[in-house]
C-alpha cells in the first residue's frame, strides 16, 4: 500500500482575533434539563442556594412538559434549588397593577432579595410596587414597604441603600423622577436626579430600565430610554453615572448611545462594567459595550445588531441574551444571512465573538428570545419569551453548565473520485458545533482509520474540505468520515467506494 497524501488539511482558522488563539474556555451549549413557565420570565436572581425567577407567568410545569401538563401553580414569581433545578415551596403571589415581576436582586449578604415591578399585592400583604423577600422564611419582609408610583424595572442593592429605577415620578410621597434610593429599612436617602425625555419617538415606557453600582467608587450607573439627567440637554443620552450619595452627573457616556437606541441591561464585575442596548430604526446600536468603572473610558464596542437584553461576565467570558442577526463587523461574527442567534460570547478582552451558539426562538410577547441571565454556582440560568431551545420544546427558563458536554457535530456527506492514476480524492464540507470552533475529520479506508484534518468552522461558513489518498492503480476502496469536537463523535458516515484509475 503507498502513503496517504493530504491535500487542503486545513485552512487559515476564521478571523476570529487574538482572544480566539488563546482559548477562552465557555459553557456548553448543551441545556439542562430545567423547569419551565407558561409566560414570559424578565428577571432572575440568586442568592444562598437558590435561583429566583420573576415574570408575568401563571404556572410553571415541568421539563418536557407540554403547555397544561404537570403545573404547579405559581403566580408571576418561582424558586428553584440552584443544584438540582427542582422547584421549591416559595411561591408568594405577586398580582395588582399590571401584575408582573420585572427586576429581582438579593442583598450583599443574600438574607433578602427586593423585588420591584408592577403589583399592589406581594403575597398576603399590600405592596407599591416593590417589596423585600426574607430568604430564610420566604416571608415578605415588614420593614421594606416604600409607596412607589409606578412600575420598577431596575435595583441594585449595596450594604446600607437599595436604587430602584424605572417609570415613576414619586416615591414615598416625594418627587423622585425614574431613579431613587432608599435606605434597607424603607427610609428615602437625599440622593436625587431628574432622569427626563425619551430616547424612543413616541415611547410609551420611558425611564430607567437598568441599574449598576459601585459602591468603592460612590457610583452609580443608570441606563434606559432618557434624553436628560439634571436637566441636561446635551451629551447624556440613555447612560449617565451619577454621585451615589446625591446624584450629580460624574459621567455622561456623551457620544456612546445614538439617538433611537436605549440601554436595556447593566452589571459590573468591579472593575468593569457592561451594557446591552436596543434601537429602533437604522444607524441604530444594539449591541454591547465594555467600560472602566474608575474613569467611564470605554474598552470596546461591538456592531452587532439584535436587540441585547441581558449580559452577564463570567471567567473572561461576556454571555449575552440578544436577537443578534448581524455581527458582521465584530470579530468572530456572522453576517446578515437571515437568522436570528439568541445567545452569544464574547472575549472581555477584546469583544471576539466565541464559539458558543446555543439558541432559542423569539418566542411569545414582544419576540425578543431571551431576556435575563444569572450565574448560580457555576451554572447559567436564561429566561425570556422564548418557547424552543436548540430547536426542542422548552419555555421560559433554560440552563447551561461547564460539563458534560453532549452534543456531537452532525457528519457531512462524502464524496470520493479518482482523477489521476492511484488518486483518490474525497471531498465534503466542514461541519459545525454548537460550542466548539476546531473540529477534527477522522476518515476511514476499508473500516481500518487512515488519518484525520482539522478545520475551524462556524454554522455561516463551513469551507469546502479535501483529501487525496494515494492508492495501488485500479483497486475499489471503501471511505467513511466521522467527526469529533474532542468530547462527542458523531455517527461515521458512507461508505463511498471509489475505484482507483489505472
Amino acid at each position: 500500500m503507498l502513503a496517504a497524501a493530504v491535500l487542503g488539511t486545513a485552512s487559515t482558522a476564521l478571523a476570529v482575533g487574538p482572544a480566539q488563539a488563546t482559548g477562552e474556555s465557555t459553557l456548553t451549549a448543551d441545556p439542562l434539563a430545567t423547569w419551565q413557565t407558561d409566560g414570559i420570565v424578565w428577571s432572575l436572581a440568586y442568592a444562598k442556594g437558590i435561583v429566583y425567577v420573576g415574570g408575568t407567568f401563571e404556572h410553571i410545569r415541568p421539563p418536557g412538559a407540554a403547555p397544561g401538563s404537570g403545573e404547579l401553580a405559581r403566580k408571576n414569581f418561582a424558586a428553584f434549588d440552584a443544584k438540582t433545578g427542582q422547584p421549591l415551596p416559595c411561591a408568594p403571589a405577586f398580582s395588582g397593577g399590571s401584575g408582573t415581576v420585572r427586576a429581582l436582586k438579593p442583598s450583599p449578604d443574600g438574607s433578602l432579595l427586593y423585588i420591584g415591578g408592577s403589583f399592589g399585592k406581594a403575597g398576603p400583604v399590600g405592596r407599591s410596587n416593590t417589596a423585600a423577600l426574607n430568604t430564610a422564611d420566604c416571608t415578605i419582609g415588614a420593614e421594606w414597604q416604600p409607596t412607589v408610583s409606578s412600575t420598577v424595572r431596575a435595583i441594585d442593592v449595596t450594604d446600607d441603600a437599595v436604587y430602584i429605577g424605572g417609570g415613576f415620578d414619586t416615591v414615598q410621597g416625594q418627587t423622585r423622577e425614574r431613579i431613587a434610593a432608599l435606605r434597607p429599612n424603607g427610609a428615602l436617602l437625599p440622593f436625587k436626579a431628574t432622569v427626563r425625555g425619551s430616547s424612543i419617538p413616541n415611547d410609551p415606557t420611558p425611564g430607567v430600565n437598568a441599574i449598576t453600582v459601585a459602591p468603592k467608587l460612590n457610583k452609580v450607573i443608570i441606563g434606559g430610554r432618557f434624553t436628560s439627567v439634571n436637566g441636561s440637554l446635551f451629551g447624556v443620552h440613555a447612560l449617565a453615572g451619577l454621585d451615589a450619595t446625591t446624584g450629580r452627573v460624574v459621567n455622561s457616556f456623551s457620544g456612546w448611545i445614538p439617538q433611537r437606541s436605549a440601554v436595556k441591561t447593566l452589571v459590573n464585575d468591579g472593575t468593569n462594567f457592561y451594557l446591552g442596548a436596543e434601537g429602533t430604526g437604522g444607524g441604530v446600536f444594539d449591541g454591547r459595550i465594555a467600560g472602566r468603572l474608575s474613569d467611564g473610558s470605554q474598552i470596546w464596542k461591538d456592531t452587532c445588531l439584535g436587540a441585547t437584553q441581558a449580559v452577564l461576565p463570567y471567567k473572561g467570558v461576556l454571555y449575552s441574551g440578544s436577537h443578534a442577526h448581524d455581527c458582521g463587523s465584530t470579530p468572530g461574527g456572522f453576517p446578515d444571512i437571515g437568522n436570528r442567534q439568541h445567545f452569544l460570547a464574547q472575549s472581555i478582552s477584546d469583544k471576539t465573538i466565541l464559539p458558543w451558539f446555543p439558541d432559542t426562538n423569539d418566542g411569545i410577547g414582544e419576540q425578543i428570545g431571551p431576556r435575563a441571565l444569572t450565574m448560580a454556582d457555576g451554572v447559567l440560568w436564561a429566561g425570556g419569551e422564548f418557547t424552543t431551545v436548540n430547536d426542542a420544546p422548552q419555555q421560559g427558563l433554560t440552563r447551561f453548565a461547564a460539563a458534560p458536554d453532549t452534543g456531537a457535530p452532525q457528519v457531512p456527506l462524502l464524496s470520493g473520485a479518482s482523477t489521476a492514476r492511484g488518486k483518490i480524492t474525497l471531498k465534503w464540507k466542514a461541519s459545525w458545533d454548537r460550542d466548539n470552533g476546531v473540529l477534527t475529520y477522522k476518515i476511514y479506508r476499508d473500516g481500518a482509520y487512515l488519518t484525520s484534518l482539522t478545520k475551524d468552522s462556524r454554522y455561516w461558513n463551513r469551507p469546502d474540505m479535501s483529501f487525496t489518498d494515494t492508492v495501488e492503480p485500479g483497486a475499489e476502496h471503501r471511505y467513511s468520515l466521522e467527526v469529533t469536537d474532542g468530547t462527542n463523535v458523531s455517527g461515521r458516515n458512507g461508505p463511498v467506494y471509489v475505484t482507483a484509475r489505472n
